[in-house]
């Protein structure tokens, strides 16, 4: 059957590489990946492997983003692990390359190598150009917050149409750190991808790349370098601080704990705590600073990150990599680029602690992930506003009902409630386009993203379809988020009203989303559907 897909007797004779590509036509972050894949598959060949492609799924977060499309989004991060670990297992392949360019593809990729512990690494496609309009840069966080802001009468149809124009000009993933970018900085850190995956994704410099990754296989396979070689306990700890140390996206919590679960690695949200009070803020990135993903590539990229952890003490000395160097030996191989201003010295941090905070309490007694931009308060209590779906949220801050000093609570849009768990951005924009952005507080059970310059609590842990305590609030009900106590608390009497609760009927009852509700872990264990194999 493989020679009638055109291979030799000397084909069959080399080490089989799968090539496991995320390419899709329906977003910027992956179009552009087919290509990408036949300079790997050269680059295999050309070192001695036979490489085989085969194809997954995308389902992108700025298209899905604000609609009942965005259940799909973190269910995608498992079809995508689950479908290259069932082509890799079916054909016995040697080694695998998979490429990622979305953010859930990005995670996903990770679990499948980290399943099946074979010779492997992951290439991600890069970050797009920003867009440019009225003299600044934009990314798809100013095309929602320019929703809030035409909602709130801020600008008008023009403007809107404009920016939303501007702000995508190419291939590539979302160019501020958010999550694919913030999951492609974790993959170098971690070890598992080549540090130069933080190229644009329209550099000249691409193909080089990923014909180097197809040798880099090969080299895997020689040495018999399997992926939870590298995917160790302190690789881990480099990658969460290497989000801290960038501003990166609450979703990267969720995702390396679901890798960590994969590599059979104890890594849980204590630990998510601990890197952060030690690691400070030194990346001036969007969405909350000035510079994109573009502009720290071109001050130093990956390398320079891992430079600034080994100066902080907090990079691991050894470590294997895909490259075949150290995680040090990586650092200690960065160029900066002079005047930089994108990623600070470790003498002049943003903020003296990474950005994520795990609380716990009243409200969360499994754990939650705080997100605090710089200017934030330390701590922040008011009446809860409380919707039972993000539609309802959104609506509310379009009719300009959500007032300072409210804490907006968003429920039954966790993994099993939503299900799918949604991320949220388009309530966070629309309430900074709106200018509430620093005056009110935001918890959730699902997901938030982007800047608010205010208060984010998102996984609270258990979620309201769980019974939750979230499920419990109501109207009114006052909500203390205390930084420094790292916790979430009511002075309500929540068992008093747990009799009363029960849960509400699953939305959707067939399909992949109601087998995903009925699988699914907690936010807490990284939202996974495979049963957690033993910790080494």
């Amino acid at each position: 059957m493989l020679r009638a897909t055109g291979l030799t007797d000397a084909d069959l004779a080399r080490p089989l590489i799968a090539v496991a590509n995320t390419w899709s036509e329906v977003t910027p972050c992956n179009m552009h990946l087919r290509e990408l894949a036949d300079e790997v598959k050269d680059g295999i060949r050309q070192a001695g492997g036979t490489a085989i492609e085969c194809n997954t799924i995308v389902v992108t977060d700025g298209i899905a983003m604000g609609t009942s499309g965005m259940k799909a989004s973190l269910v995608s991060r498992e079809t995508v692990a689950d479908s290259v670990e069932l082509f890799v297992d079916g054909h016995s392949f040697d080694g695998v390359v998979a490429i990622s360019g979305c953010d859930k593809t990005v995670a996903g990729t990770v679990q499948s190598l980290a399943r099946l512990d074979l010779p492997s690494l992951m290439l991600y496609g890069g970050s797009i150009r920003p867009g440019h309009h009225a003299g600044r840069d934009l990314t798809i966080q100013d095309v929602f917050e320019a929703v809030g802001a035409h909602a709130a009468g801020r600008i008008d149809d023009d403007e809107l149409r404009a920016i939303e124009c501007a702000a995508c000009p190419g291939a590539g993933a979302c160019g501020g750190q958010f999550t694919a970018n913030t999951m492609a900085t974790a993959a170098c850190m971690l070890g598992i991808s080549p540090m130069e995956s933080g190229r644009p994704a329209d550099d000249a410099g691409r193909a080089d790349e990923a014909r180097r990754c197809g040798a880099l296989v090969m080299d895997l396979v020689r040495s018999d370098t399997t992926a939870r070689q590298i995917l160790t306990a302190e690789a881990f700890a480099d990658a969460m601080a290497s989000v801290a140390l960038t501003g990166g996206s609450t979703n990267a919590v969720l995702h390396l704990i679901a890798i960590a679960r994969e590599a059979g690695v104890p890594f849980v949200l204590d630990d998510v705590d601990r890197i952060n009070r030690e690691t400070p803020l030194l990346a001036d990135l969007k969405p909350t600073g000035r510079f994109t993903a573009t502009d720290l590539f071109a001050a130093g990229g990956m390398r320079l990150v891992a430079r600034r952890l080994q100066d902080l003490g907090l990079l691991r000395d050894e470590g294997s990599t895909v490259s075949g160097r150290t995680i040090a030996e990586e650092a200690d191989a960065a160029v900066e680029t002079p005047g930089q201003e994108v990623l600070r010295e470790v003498s002049r941090p943003i903020a003296p602690q990474g950005h994520l905070a795990i609380l716990r309490g009243d409200l969360a007694p499994e754990g939650c992930v705080l997100k605090l931009c710089p200017d934030a308060p330390p701590a922040f209590e008011g009446p809860a506003r409380v919707f039972d779906s993000e539609e309802a949220a959104f609506e509310a801050v379009q009719a300009a009902e959500i007032t300072p000093g409210d804490v907006v609570v968003i429920r039954y849009e966790g993994p099993r409630g939503g299900p799918g768990m949604r991320e949220m951005l388009a309530v966070t924009a629309a309430l900074v386009g709106s200018g509430l952005g620093d005056s009110v507080a935001l918890v959730t059970d699902g997901r938030f993203s982007g800047a608010t310059h205010g208060v984010m609590v998102g996984h609270v842990c258990p979620e309201a379809m769980s019974g939750g305590p979230i499920a419990l609030l109501r109207n009114g009900d006052s909500i203390r988020i205390d930084v420094a106590g790292r916790s979430l608390d009511t002075d309500i009497d929540l068992e008093a009203r747990r009799a009363a609760w029960s849960p509400p009927t699953p939305t959707v009852r067939t399909g992949v989303l109601a087998r995903y509700a009925a699988t699914v872990s907690s936010a807490s264990d990284g939202a996974i559907t495979c049963p957690v194999p033993p910790l080494v």
